[in-house]
This record gives structure tokens, C-alpha cells and sequence, in this order.
């Protein structure tokens, strides 16, 4: 085991609570290894606990390890569950900008070369090399396309040619593109200036180049991790590729369905098909999920019409699609549901709002702070907008001291008179330091030899990305900027054709991947998810025009309808509950409580002309029945039953309870006493004959792959006739029914 490591309970002990899915992926042997891990399937967990257990096992050298991310919030979240696992500041983990300027700075001054500038602002750069006509308007639009070309690796003089065979058309003639794009790279270059792009394209060509800088960076970093690789383009590719130099020793997780970034030149085909681009790798797959309720992760995935994921949560509400006449009284409601969500000891920081392009954002955030309600954005809230963070920051800069003997300055020191500071604000200051202190042991764990000033200008890659969580605040989003993001309470807005699909999307690749943009979306919710849209929006100035909802919304409505219904064998959380709680599908007979809870039910939905779903699901029906609550405290507990429903129907509920007497379950705990009893001779026999059987299905494949012995002790306890019983089993679920089902049941009927 590596020196100065402790890991309490050892190797094995990072294995606990894990699942096979995710034991299987921590402890796989073959490399390089690709995990496809579905939304909130425990991604982050996974790779956490790989990095951890194969040090533990001496397998990786903790000081070797370098772990990619495309965020500067993936990269420090990663580092806290390290540290949470034992590891501490010896693994290198940052984003692909991060780590390339931390390596070119070496290169840099190694060779005593002047260090270029970082270009942090291309918008400004390029407006002035725009004709007047377009530099109001047109800026961004180039910029995009200038970074278009750049992660594709095309070069100006090729951009025009490459462009109309994609059919790129911003409005400008693509030979004028080209041009600009020309004439910005001159001018970076006649500067001595670089932007984000080319510090990967700088690295990779610099270790290519220099066998000394290679050697060293490949000796520096020989266990590689890569996060969110359906998102990697090609320039980062060959930079990744840079590094490894034949060396095997490489992970990667991502979800071929949150590919999302292919217009900016992402390629998810390095990911779906990594034993193609990593000959001799291995792909293994996580597919339940632990983020949502079975709910909303069947709302989310009816937009892929994917069935393979499963939940792992217990039931909770139901989703919800509202129609609004119009934006400004989508916004009216939206603004009374956040209030009403938060409740009066609430944190405001656990919901979010959703949208799909930056100037709704915009327009939301302005709306909220005039309702004096606290919003963050990743566009206006950075960090380092605080003033005392710029002070300290500012002296870094030039400062050659090495940045370990800076650290000092990065702590709180609170000045004569702040003791008369309310707390919340001494714990914002102290919060933001914090998180300038991560971000240096981040940088000093990519360059242990970095300067002040080194540090100051490599901080700069993160002024936009590096959010001010100092405050309780609503966060307001694109789809994009919230992937990777999860709250209890999701709000999505303006579902309306134009935004969902975007208007410009218009072949079968862009609208696939705009599909799956709003899975994105919709799977960023824990607990309660809301979804709109208005009949009529205003644009500017403009008169308000017509809408259509998004053409994939009658499928997210017809998957909320369904939740209420019996499920197949596809797609069957309640059923597996309800089997579990020895009440199939196919029981005819319902107690007389249940039948009055669907009769107060039908009642309250045509008295407000609504559906019955959406005054109680059928999940949360069935939870009451089953809990059988006495008193409003006892509802409190019941799965999916929210405070609000509490107290708008919870006295209702309790007369209905209190007309009838609980069913009488003593009877089906003896029956089933009596039959484990007749059953415990034998079960040693069964489990030892399902352990063979196990193995055979195994093949070369861990044996716990199949069944773990918990599972397997159950079904020598239960021995299942059908399928409802099979799926009682825990461990059991659609998948593996499917797959091992049909071979159990004629086991058991031998």
C-alpha cells in the first residue's frame, strides 16, 4: 500500500455499499477500461473508488495519477471524495485547459521562452477585426465558429471549404469567415497572446517535440482518468493519446446519452465504440440510478424510450406539464411554485430553473431578483467578482515566491471592527477563501514547484467557471451548463418548439442530439420535477407571437399518464414494491380503505377538472393504504405524500382511515413462517446447487456478477413460480429476469 495512505477497513473496505455493477467497474482488471455510466448511476463514486482501490492494491501510484475533467466543479468535487477515501493533495486532478497550462508553464520556463499571454476574452479580440456592419450583432456567432474549427482541428485557410460541406451559415460569407479566422490567429501570434484552444493543441505538439518535456510528463503521469468522455474532441484526443504513448493504464467514464456538445466538436464515438479507438479495452455498464425517483427517471428516459435504466429510490410524486397562456404568466407561476417549493425553513440553493438558451436565462434572472428572490448564474456570479478576493488574488500577481509559502494569505483574517459583522457574512468570506484555497492545492498538485504568480495567472482559466457558493440562491441554467448538476426540486421552462428542439436544429443528427439535451435536463431532478410552456411569447420589443409545445412533449405526457398504470415486465419499480409487500398485480381484491381512497380521489379531480393522477398518484395511494397513518405527524413519512398535500388534504385522508380497521396482517406473516420452516431443511442443498449454476453463468466473469449470495439465499428461501415472484427477490430486477429468468423458474419447478 502507498506510504502516508490509510484506508481504515483496507481494500475491501472501498467495496462496502457498493453495487455488482459498480464493484465489478472499481475492481475490473483489463485496461484501458471505458464505464458507461447512465445519469445518477454513482459515475462519480465509481471512479473515485477505482482510483482509490487500485492504490490500495498497489496497483497506481497515488502521485502518478492524473484525473481529467471537462469542469473546475467536476475536478474539486473529485478531490473531496478522495479525501473523504483517505487520498490527500497527492492525485492530480483538473480539466484539460487546467492541466496543459499547468504543463506549458513548465515548458515555458525550462526553455526560457517568454510565457504568451492567455487570451480570456475572444469576443472582445475578434470585434474589432469584424467589417462595422457585423460587430454588434454577428461577434459571438464568429467566435463560435472560429472554436468550431479549432476542436476540429481545421485551419483557416481549409475553414471555408469544410464549413459549406457542414452546411455552417451564421449570415456571413464563409470565405469572410476564414479571413477573420486568419487575421485573429496573425494577431494572437504578432502578440505573443494564445486562447483556451491552442494551450491542448501547444501541449500535445510540445511533447511531440521535445523528448525531454515528454519524457517527463509521461513519467509524472501514469495512471490516467478521464470523466465525461462522451464529451472529448478530437484535439483532446490527441493530447490524451500524447500522454499515455502506448501506456494501457487508462480509464474513462461517460454516458453515450448525455452526448451533447458533438456542435462543438465532440465526438461521443470514442466512447461508444472505445475498443475500437483503445484496441484491447473494455466496456462495462452502470445502469441504475440513484439520483431520481422511479418518477421522474421513467418521465426522463420516455424521451430516449430507453427501459434499461433502473431506479434505486423509493416512490415519490409524480411530474408535472403545465400550459401557460402566455410567457409572462409562466413566469408569475414559476416564481409562486419556487416560492412555495422553498417553503418557510427551505433552502433556496435546492431547486433549479432550466432553460434551454442563455437569453432565457438572462430574462429569468432579472425577473426573480425584481421578486426579490436570490439567484446564481454561472454568467454572472463568479467567484472572483468579489472584491476581497481580487485584492488578495492581485498580490500574487508578479510575486515569483513559491505558491506554498503563499497559502498563508488565502486564509480569513478578519480586520479590526469586522467582529461586528453579522455571521452570514464572516461565513460567505470564509466560504469564497475556501474555495481559492482548493483551487491552489489543485494547482499545486498538477505544478508542486509553481510561483505566486505562476498560480495567479493560471487561476484566470477559471474566472468564469468558478461559482460563488457563498450565497442561498436559486440556480438558473441552460440544459448545458447543468449537466453534471443535480437538485431536489427541477423547474423546466419553455418547452416550446424553437427552443426545444432549438429552431436551427434541423437534420436527424442536431435533433438527436437535441433530444437528448432535454433528457438532460429533465434527469437533473431528485424529487420533484415541473415542466411548462406558454401558447405565446415576446421577444424584444416585439408583438407576442404563437407557440407550439415541443413535439417530444406528448411522449413525457403520455409517460406520466402511465405511471399511474400497471407495468409491464419492462418497466416495473411499483411492481416490484408491490410484490415485494406480497401484493401482486394480479390481486383482484382490495381492501375498502383503497377503494374509498380512488373514490375521494375521483371526487377531488372532477370537482377541479383535473386528472385523478394529479391531485394523488396511484404510488402515493398505495404507500397511505399501506401505512395506514393515524395522525397528520405519522403522513410526514409517507413516501411522495409532500408537506403541501399534508395540509391540503391530509384531515380528508384521516376521516377515510378512521371509518375502517386495518387489514388483519398476522395471518400472512404465520402462513409465511410456515413455510420457510418447511422449506429450511432443503435450502442448503438449493443454495449449493444455485452456486454451481451461478459459476456456469459466470463464465470468466466475477460470480457475484450473476448473483450476489444474498440474492441467492432469498430465492432458496422463496423458490419463485412466476415471474411477479421472481421480481420480489431483491437483487432481482427487469434485466436480470429477463436474462436468468426463465432458467430460475425451471430450477424451482423441478
Amino acid at each position: 500500500m502507498s506510504e502516508n495512505i490509510h484506508f481504515p477497513s483496507g481494500a475491501d473496505g472501498l467495496l462496502l455499499n457498493l453495487n455488482e455493477e459498480q464493484r465489478h467497474a472499481v475492481t475490473a482488471k483489463q485496461i484501458p477500461l471505458a464505464i458507461h455510466a447512465g445519469a445518477g448511476s454513482g459515475k462519480t463514486r465509481v471512479l473515485t473508488h477505482r482510483i482509490a482501490w487500485r492504490i490500495a492494491m498497489d496497483l497506481d501510484d497515488p502521485r502518478k495519477v492524473l484525473a481529467l475533467t471537462f469542469t473546475r466543479k467536476a475536478a474539486a468535487e473529485l478531490n473531496h471524495r478522495l479525501r473523504g477515501l483517505g487520498i490527500r493533495d497527492q492525485v492530480a486532478a483538473g480539466t484539460f485547459h487546467a492541466v496543459a497550462y499547468a504543463q506549458l508553464k513548465n515548458f515555458w520556463r525550462d526553455k526560457s521562452l517568454p510565457e504568451p499571454e492567455l487570451l480570456t476574452n475572444k469576443s472582445v479580440f475578434v470585434t474589432k477585426l469584424l467589417p462595422r456592419d457585423y460587430r454588434s450583432i454577428k461577434v459571438l456567432d464568429v467566435v463560435g465558429e472560429i472554436e468550431w474549427a479549432k476542436a476540429r482541428r481545421i485551419g483557416p485557410q481549409a475553414y471555408a471549404g469544410m464549413a459549406e460541406e457542414n452546411g455552417r451559415n451564421i449570415g456571413i460569407p464563409s470565405t469572410q469567415i476564414g479571413q477573420i479566422y486568419q487575421k485573429y490567429e496573425d494577431l494572437k501570434k504578432e502578440q505573443n497572446k494564445v486562447d483556451f484552444d491552442d494551450l491542448l493543441v501547444s501541449c500535445a505538439k510540445a511533447i511531440r517535440s521535445d523528448r525531454s518535456f515528454a519524457a517527463a510528463q509521461q513519467w509524472r503521469f501514469q495512471h490516467l482518468y478521464v470523466d465525461e468522455f462522451q464529451d472529448v474532441n478530437s484535439v483532446q484526443v490527441d493530447l490524451l493519446n500524447s500522454w499515455l504513448n502506448g501506456n494501457e493504464n487508462l480509464c474513462v467514464v461517460g454516458d453515450p446519452n448525455q452526448a451533447i456538445y458533438g456542435w462543438n466538436g465532440a465526438d461521443a464515438d470514442h466512447l461508444v465504440r472505445f475498443d475500437t479507438h483503445f484496441p484491447g479495452g473494455e466496456i462495462v455498464d452502470l445502469q441504475q440510478n440513484y439520483r431520481s425517483t422511479p418518477q421522474i427517471l421513467r418521465t426522463a428516459t420516455s424521451v430516449l424510450e430507453d427501459k434499461t435504466f433502473k431506479a434505486n429510490r423509493s416512490s415519490g410524486s409524480n411530474p408535472t406539464i403545465t400550459h401557460f397562456s402566455s410567457d409572462k404568466d409562466e413566469l408569475t407561476a414559476l416564481a409562486q411554485r419556487v416560492r412555495e417549493s422553498r417553503g418557510p425553513h427551505g433552502r433556496w440553493s435546492d431547486q433549479a430553473v432550466l432553460a434551454r438558451t442563455n437569453a432565457q436565462v438572462e430574462a429569468l434572472s432579472r425577473a426573480f431578483r425584481d421578486v426579490e428572490i436570490p439567484v446564481r448564474t454561472l454568467a454572472g456570479s463568479s467567484l472572483f467578482d468579489r472584491g476581497d478576493v481580487k485584492r488578495v488574488l492581485g498580490s500574487f500577481e508578479n510575486n515569483n515566491q513559491p505558491l506554498t509559502e503563499l497559502l498563508g494569505d488565502l486564509h480569513v483574517d478578519f480586520e479590526e471592527g469586522e467582529e461586528y459583522e453579522i455571521p452570514a457574512r464572516q461565513q460567505e468570506r470564509f466560504n469564497a477563501f475556501s474555495e481559492i484555497r482548493v483551487l491552489a492545492k489543485e494547482h499545486l498538485a498538477l505544478d508542486p514547484t509553481a510561483t505566486g504568480d505562476g498560480f495567479f495567472s493560471w487561476v484566470k482559466t477559471h474566472i468564469r467557471t468558478v461559482t460563488d457558493i457563498s450565497i442561498d440562491a436559486v440556480e438558473i441554467a441552460t440544459f448545458h451548463s447543468a449537466k453534471g448538476l443535480e437538485w431536489p426540486t427541477v423547474h423546466i421552462v419553455g418547452l416550446e418548439e424553437g427552443f426545444v428542439p432549438i429552431s436551427y436544429a434541423r437534420d436527424a443528427v442536431s435533433l438527436a442530439e437535441e433530444k437528448r439535451l432535454l433528457y438532460v435536463a429533465l434527469s437533473r431532478a431528485k424529487e420533484n420535477l415541473f415542466v411548462s410552456w406558454a401558447g405565446e411569447r415576446s421577444f424584444g420589443d416585439k408583438e407576442p407571437i404563437q407557440r407550439d409545445c415541443s413535439r417530444w412533449l406528448e411522449q413525457i405526457q403520455e409517460a406520466i399518464n402511465s405511471l399511474d398504470k400497471p407495468l409491464n415486465k419492462d418497466g416495473q419499480i411499483d411492481q416490484i414494491r408491490k410484490a415485494r409487500s406480497g401484493k401482486t398485480p394480479s390481486s383482484d381484491s382490495k381492501h375498502p380503505v383503497e377503494i374509498a381512497l380512488l373514490s375521494w380521489r375521483g371526487e377531488h379531480a372532477q370537482y377541479a377538472g383535473l386528472q385523478p393522477y394529479e391531485v394523488l398518484s396511484d404510488a402515493v395511494l398505495d404507500a397511505l393504504a399501506e401505512s395506514w397513518p393515524t395522525t397528520l405527524e405519522e403522513m410526514e413519512s409517507v413516501n411522495g405524500f409532500s408537506a403541501h398535500n399534508i395540509q391540503r388534504y391530509g384531515e380528508e385522508l384521516l376521516d377515510i382511515f378512521r371509518q375502517f380497521d386495518p387489514p388483519n396482517v398476522n395471518s400472512q406473516i404465520q402462513e409465511t413462517s410456515e413455510v420457510t420452516s418447511s422449506l429450511e431443511d432443503s435450502n442448503d442443498q438449493v443454495i449449493s446447487d444455485l452456486k454451481a449454476w451461478r459459476i456456469e453463468k459466470a463464465a470468466d466473469k466475477p460470480a457475484f456478477t450473476i448473483f450476489n449470495d444474498e440474492t441467492l439465499h432469498e430465492l432458496a428461501e422463496k423458490r419463485p413460480q412466476n415471474l411477479d415472484e421472481l421480481l420480489s427477490i431483491r437483487g432481482i430486477g427487469p434485466a436480470k429476469a429477463e436474462n436468468f429468468g426463465q432458467d430460475l423458474l425451471k430450477f424451482f419447478k423441478k
